[in-house]
């Protein structure tokens, strides 16, 4: 049996851009020949996947899945719009949401987990619609809430099907008052979130790295009164709770009452649960955020197209 190096696998992985464990298969298959085991990736279709991986994917869907306390939430992007609108491509969103809430959000764990009923792995399932949809897609993150004495509750913004939409949000409250009622007042906030996209649950839990920062821009702004700095002091510390209204989901109006902030929603509501409510956690994803995305000239494509080039 030839021996398959580790050069050799990342050598053929250049060669066609397929995963490291497909290169490495098929090298085994083939006895360490490259050009065989390029052919092999291609008969398996897995070359061609691999040059579809190369494109950007910033489209797709945000899907989630709640079952009993628990929830979970997945972004899978694909390259057009189009194609989040297609049922293969859903149902697919769909049971990858679910197969999260095994997995507990696990990115790693997610990917190798078994598709639904079949024997495939959720990212052999994603690779073979690459190739019979035609277009790149990537499973690219997850995430999960439980909540032992309490709820998790979710919202999707612009609905494409139930559960799946291009904002997600889940949301865990702990409290020993009545669960149903409890669950309308997360979804409530699951809303707000959804709208006004804070950072973190409180102060406390605020990126102390984010906050310096913050505060250095604040202090140099202030400078520029030429005030002295007992004084500047006083108005870095007054701009910072303003900046905390914006970032900090307890400190933020409430997007359905926005003379309460959430915080004052929440002690409002607890009368009528039975018990304190508290935040535990809280997820939201927006389809595309952060995903660089490549100038189009669509005059040009045209251009090119024509040509033949």
């Amino acid at each position: 049996m030839a021996t398959i190096t580790a050069n050799m696998v990342k050598d053929l992985r250049d060669k066609t851009g397929a995963g490291m464990m497909d290169c490495k298969a098929a090298l085994n298959e083939n006895a360490g020949d490259m050009e065989a085991a390029v052919d092999w990736l291609r008969t398996k279709g897995l070359a061609k996947a691999a040059k579809k991986a190369g494109r950007v994917a910033a489209e797709g869907l945000i899907g989630i899945a709640s079952e009993g306390n628990e929830a979970a939430l997945v972004e899978v992007n694909s390259e057009t719009d189009f194609v989040a609108r297609n049922d293969k491509f859903q149902d697919m969103v769909g049971t990858v949401a679910t197969t999260a809430l095994k997995t507990k959000g696990d990115v790693a764990k997610l990917e190798q987990a078994k598709y639904g009923s079949s024997k495939e792995t959720v990212a052999e399932t994603i690779k073979e619609l690459v190739g019979s949809i035609g277009e790149n897609m990537t499973l690219r993150r997850a995430a999960y809430l439980g909540a032992d004495k309490g709820v998790v509750a979710s919202y999707v913004h612009n609905t494409i099907a139930p559960n799946l939409g291009r904002i997600g949000v889940i949301v865990a409250l702990e409290s020993s008052g009545d669960s149903d009622r409890l669950m309308a007042v997360g979804r409530q906030v699951a809303m707000h979130i959804a709208a006004a996209n804070p950072q973190s649950i409180d102060v406390a839990s605020l990126d102390k790295a984010l906050v310096e920062r913050e505060r250095a821009v604040l202090a140099e702004q202030a400078r520029e009164s030429g005030k002295p700095d007992n004084v500047i002091e006083k108005m870095v510390e007054g701009r910072l709770r303003k900046y905390y209204e914006e970032v900090v989901l307890l400190a933020q109006p409430f997007v359905l009452d926005p003379e309460k902030t959430v915080a004052d929603a929440l002690a409002a509501s607890e009368k009528d649960i039975g018990g304190p409510i508290k935040v535990t956690g809280f997820h939201r994803f927006a389809l595309g955020e952060g995903i660089e995305r490549a100038d189009s000239d669509f005059a040009a494509e045209v251009a090119a197209v024509a040509s033949g080039s």
